[in-house]
């Protein structure tokens, strides 16, 4: 198991610094990490720190509350691939979907996918604030949506993945969609877990610690 190729490397505070985003991605070319992940306004940073590596480069969008309006979240997403992003973790609108929008909440999923082509996207849910009978909805407009990922949380939320979580989503989709654990992951047991559950992806800030404690 090479645990490094399982980890998007994420600074997304909101004091991160140039230098930080630097740092970012100098440990990931030296643990080889999958991605970095970063906020929207260091996509173009980020590309240039890993060029002619085999990094990717993770943006997120819509984040973190997932309540911004489509137009805005698909100009995000454009923008980022344009500056060189591989990946889009887009929060869905939380509040559209609880709310019984569903096509809505589809929709705009399937307009993120379509801007950004053969780039991958993952949709992250927020689990800590929806029922388990809402997850699965997420999880079906994700996949009829076109989503390559699925996402448990984003780690600002009041909680953070659970393994609980993640077997009802490998559940609902199989291996429809890829599935990416986040929020609260970060040592190598927990890790692990998730791994032994199916997710394809681990975002963490602990990344160093947890490949480097075996």
């Amino acid at each position: 198991m090479q645990l490094n190729q399982y980890i998007d490397h994420t600074l997304l505070k909101a004091n991160a610094t140039v230098e930080d985003i630097k740092n970012l991605c100098t440990q990931a070319k030296k643990y080889n990490f999958y991605a970095v992940c970063v906020s929207s306004y260091y996509v173009a940073l980020a590309d240039s720190e890993l060029m002619h590596t085999d990094v990717k480069v993770a943006s997120v969008v819509g984040f973190p509350l997932g309540s911004m309006t489509t137009r805005v979240k698909v100009f995000e997403a454009k923008q980022c691939i344009d500056q060189g992003a591989d990946e889009i973790d887009m929060v869905l609108n939380i509040g559209l979907l609880k709310s019984g929008y569903h096509k809505i909440v589809e929709d705009e999923i399937r307009s993120i996918k379509k801007v950004i082509g053969d780039k991958v996207l993952k949709v992250i849910f927020e689990n800590c604030y929806l029922t388990d009978e809402e997850k699965k909805i997420a999880c079906k407009l994700s996949l009829n949506a076109g989503a390559d990922y699925i996402k448990t949380s984003t780690g600002f939320g009041t909680g953070g993945a659970t393994l609980e979580d993640v077997q009802l989503m490998k559940n609902e989709v199989g291996d429809q969609l890829k599935i990416k654990a986040s929020g609260g992951i970060r040592d190598i047991e927990t890790a692990r877990k998730y791994i032994d559950l199916g997710v394809s992806r681990i975002g963490t800030s602990s990344g160093i610690a947890i490949v480097t404690s075996n």
